[in-house]
């Protein structure tokens, strides 16, 4: 059987993406959320295992939740510490900012395609061990890259970064959706979104104060201190989160005026039965099963290997080809498509601080990295509005749509970008051209901040919510598009900058603005996407269920 945690409720039409997330009139008989959320339907349904992650207290999944926020903090200042201190390290090294921002491409690269490696092993073998290997690998890294001054040495070390780190792009993602249901989702990815944005634009802050006071080696070894740091606590307190489910079953009062339907769903053979058998006690099929597991101790909890995926089939082959299969997959191209171009704006931010803030308005290195908390607050705003309000926003239109919601209901909330993109790009470059005061590049930071966090969260829950079952393969999809489309601008931008500030932000604002306007073509076909996609979707659900990875 495939999981439950495959397609959750969905609605009678069996779309993927498509949920009875609102219980209206309480006549869908399964778990719901408690207290003012009880006519939340829990999508994926829980099972009674208490060490089921769905099931785990508040206490529990907040640990589970810092511990994805200590590793995703840690890794992601590692990769972009340097920024604020490019110009120090060209002067040292001899090394071009053209050589420089290659080197920070490539690592961006190998972020992405990194995924085709950690996730499968991550989702066969276990979470936990990848996510210690990573920050480990990390760490050492930081320690080897002051001593590199060529170019090709330069190169090497950042495509190992990139390698190593690359579970900080897709896994961290997956691990909320361990633990959390789909009416939560959208506020827990953005506090992801929150802490690899944020960590990317406090890492300058500090550096810079480090650069001028120690050196730029001592940006590096610092984050090398901030790794082994974090694998100390990520060790002692990350718990497992992979967890195999089988069924999903949910009842639903069809017509008012009949009996109750029981309305089981098989995956495996992609069908859909009724029989007329109201079961007001109602429990999923696994919970007797699952009720004499025994709970694991604090011990348990430390081992590398949990005893479940090491049973598991191998299935790794399936897993590294099936994320290329998904870029046919119209919904989940466009996810990484909306994820990489927003991207790109945070890219070109970056490769441009030192030319504008350094050079333009004579700031030091400490001064630049200090101009980064102006995108901190921008990624804070971005993150409580794509995820906190965004949720809140959902619900509401899921209740309009009496009681279903469809996955691109979450899409609308891309309609700030369509100004604020474009507005920010020319208040950025073009203000710098034309040397306007200093704080209106800095605010435009916040701007393009705010947007790369909108962007990030609301493309990654459009894939979850889309296809939660193929999710933890898909997610890699979305990471090879973007990181592909990093890498490209990465390689692109210094050239493009020779047509000078003005001209290469003002094409930029107007190729964002036609970029941001793709979620308007995706909210009015993204369900016809999805509806011609129900039968390759079930043949890949029931591939990854034999296999024990329907997530």
């Amino acid at each position: 059987m495939a999981s439950a945690g495959a397609l959750g409720q969905d609605a009678p039409s069996s779309v993927p993406g498509t949920v009875h997330l609102i219980d209206l009139e309480r006549t869908v008989y399964t778990k719901h959320a408690q207290g003012s959320q009880r006519d939340i339907v829990l999508v994926p349904t829980p099972s009674s295992d208490p060490d089921d992650p769905l099931n785990w207290s508040p206490r529990r999944k907040m640990l589970s939740t810092i511990c994805m926020c200590v590793y995703t903090l840690m890794v992601g200042i590692a990769s972009a510490a340097i920024y604020s201190v490019l110009e120090p390290i060209s002067a040292a090294t001899g090394l071009t900012l053209g050589d420089l921002n290659a080197g920070t491409g490539y690592m961006f690269l190998f972020f992405g395609w990194g995924c085709l490696f950690w996730q499968p092993l991550a989702l066969q073998y276990g979470k936990r061990p990848v996510y210690l290997f990573s920050i480990l690998a990390t760490m050492l890294i930081q320690i080897w890259a002051p001593y590199t001054k060529s170019n090709g040495q330069w190169i090497a070390n950042k495509i190992l970064q990139g390698f190593f780190g690359a579970p900080i792009e897709s896994l961290c993602e997956i691990s909320v959706t361990d633990i959390y249901f789909q009416h939560e989702r959208g506020t827990y990815i953005g506090v992801y979104a929150f802490l690899l944005g944020g960590s990317n634009f406090f890492a300058p802050i500090i550096a810079g104060f480090i650069a001028d006071a120690q050196g730029w080696e001592w940006v590096l070894y610092w984050c090398a201190i901030f790794c082994s740091v974090g694998f100390i606590f990520l060790f002692f307190f990350m718990e497992e989160t992979n967890y195999d489910r089988r069924t999903v079953s949910i009842i639903e009062n069809v017509e008012r005026s009949l009996a109750s339907l029981t309305l089981t769903r098989d995956f495996e053979k992609g069908g859909l039965s009724r029989n007329i058998k109201p079961d007001p006690d109602f429990q999923p099929r696994n919970a007797t099963a699952a009720a004499t597991v025994p709970r694991k101790t604090y011990l348990d909890k430390l081992k590398l290997f949990q005893r479940a995926d090491l049973r598991k089939p191998n299935g790794l082959a399936g897993m590294i080809w099936r994320p290329l299969v998904f870029l046919t997959f119209p919904v989940i191209f466009y996810a990484g498509f909306s994820y990489g171009s927003n991207l790109v704006w945070f890219n070109v931010l970056n490769a441009t601080s030192s030319l504008i803030l350094g050079k333009t308005y004579n700031f030091r290195a400490s001064m630049v990295g200090l101009s980064y908390i102006s995108p901190l607050i921008g990624c804070f705003l971005g993150s409580f509005y794509s995820g906190v309000i965004g949720d809140k926003i959902v619900l509401r239109m899921a209740r309009r749509n009496n009681g279903i919601l469809e996955s691109e209901h979450r899409l609308w909330l891309f309609l700030p970008s369509l100004l604020l993109i474009p507005g920010g790009l020319i208040l950025w470059g073009v203000g710098a051209a034309h040397h306007i005061h200093w704080f209106g590049c800095v605010f435009a930071m916040g701007v393009i901040s705010l947007t790369n966090i909108i962007g990030l969260q609301l493309s990654v829950s459009y894939c979850i919510d889309s296809y939660k079952a193929l999710s933890g393969e898909a997610m890699v999809t979305v990471i090879l598009v973007r990181n592909t489309m990093s890498f490209a601008i990465g390689n692109g931008v210094t050239p493009w900058l020779g047509i000078g500030l003005q001209n290469t932000f003002i094409v930029a604002a107007f190729a964002s603005l036609a970029q941001c306007a793709t979620f308007l073509v995706m909210v009015k076909c993204g369900k016809r996407f999805r509806e011609r996609s129900v039968g390759r979707y079930e043949k890949y659900v029931e591939q990854m269920a034999a296999s024990g990875m329907v997530h």
